[in-house]
C-alpha cells in the first residue's frame, strides 16, 4: 500500500506536502458519511420537509459550493508545497553558486532552473529589488508582507461565507418565530379546533426555526474547519518560503560578489 501511494503521489516528502489535500478528503468523507447516516434514519428528509422557507436548502447549497472552492485552493497549495520543497532543495544544495534571472526563470550558477511557482516568483522579486537598490542589505519585509496577504486572500471567501451562514441561521430562526406568532395573532376564539390549528402552526414555525438554526451552525462550523486546515497549509508554505529565502537567498545576494 505504501509503495502504491509513493507511485501515485511521489516520494515521502511529496506525500507529506500533499497532506493538506489528504486531510481535506478525509474530513469530507466523514461529512458524507454523517449525511448518509442522517438520510438513512430519515432526519435529513425531515429537515427538508419541515422547512417551508427553503433556507436550509440554500445553506446546504452555499456550503457545497464553498467546499469546492476550498478543495481547489487546497489542491493549489499542496502543489505549491511540492514545488517550494524542490526549490528549497536546489537552493540549499547550490547555495554558493549564486542566482540569476533568465527570462521568467531563476537559474543557479550551475545552470539548474528553479521550479516555477510562488517561491520562485518571490525569489525573482528579491533579485530584482537587489539590482535596483544601491544598498547591499536586502530587506524583504515588505515583499513577505505582500506575499502573506496574497496567500491569505485564498481563504477570505471561506471566512466570509462561514459568517454569512451563521447570519442565515439567525434569519431562519427569526422567520420561524414569526411563523409561530402568526397563528396566535389570527386567533378569534378559544375553541378546541381553533387552538389545535394554532398549535399546529406554532409547531411548524418552531420546526423551521430549529432546523434552519442547526443547519446553519453545523455548516458554518464544518466550513471553518475546512478552511482551518487550509490556513495551516498556507502557514506551512509561507514558513518554508521565509526560511529558504532569508537564510539562503538573501544571504547570498548580500555577499560582496553580488554587489
Amino acid at each position: 500500500m505504501a509503495n502504491m501511494t509513493r507511485a501515485v503521489i511521489g516520494s515521502a516528502s511529496e506525500i507529506e506536502d500533499f497532506g493538506p489535500l489528504l486531510r481535506f478528503l478525509l474530513l469530507n468523507v466523514l461529512i458524507a458519511l454523517g449525511l448518509f447516516v442522517l438520510w438513512y434514519f430519515g432526519l435529513l428528509q425531515l429537515v427538508l420537509a419541515t422547512d417551508h422557507t427553503r433556507v436550509s436548502i440554500l445553506i446546504f447549497a452555499i456550503f457545497c459550493l464553498t467546499g469546492l472552492h476550498c478543495l481547489y485552493q487546497t489542491v493549489v497549495i499542496s502543489r505549491e508545497l511540492v514545488r517550494a520543497r524542490k526549490v528549497r532543495d536546489v537552493v540549499v544544495a547550490e547555495s554558493g553558486s549564486g542566482l540569476r534571472i533568465d527570462g521568467d526563470r531563476v537559474v543557479t550558477g550551475n545552470g539548474s532552473a528553479l521550479e516555477p511557482g510562488i517561491m520562485t516568483n518571490h525569489i525573482i522579486n528579491i533579485i530584482r529589488k537587489r539590482r535596483l537598490q544601491s544598498e547591499r542589505h536586502v530587506d524583504q519585509t515588505l515583499l513577505l508582507r505582500s506575499l502573506a496577504d496574497k496567500l491569505r486572500a485564498r481563504e477570505k471567501l471561506g471566512l466570509f461565507v462561514s459568517e454569512a451562514l451563521l447570519r442565515l441561521a439567525l434569519l431562519g430562526t427569526a422567520i420561524g418565530f414569526i411563523l409561530m406568532l402568526i397563528p396566535i395573532s389570527a386567533l378569534t376564539s378559544f375553541e378546541s379546533d381553533t387552538l389545535r390549528s394554532a398549535l399546529g402552526g406554532m409547531t411548524g414555525g418552531m420546526a423551521v426555526a430549529l432546523n434552519v438554526t442547526v443547519a446553519g451552525i453545523a455548516s458554518a462550523l464544518l466550513l471553518k474547519l475546512e478552511y482551518y486546515l487550509l490556513d495551516n497549509s498556507i502557514g506551512k508554505l509561507f514558513e518554508m518560503i521565509t526560511e529558504t529565502t532569508e537564510i539562503h537567498v538573501v544571504s547570498a545576494l548580500e555577499q560582496p560578489a553580488h554587489a
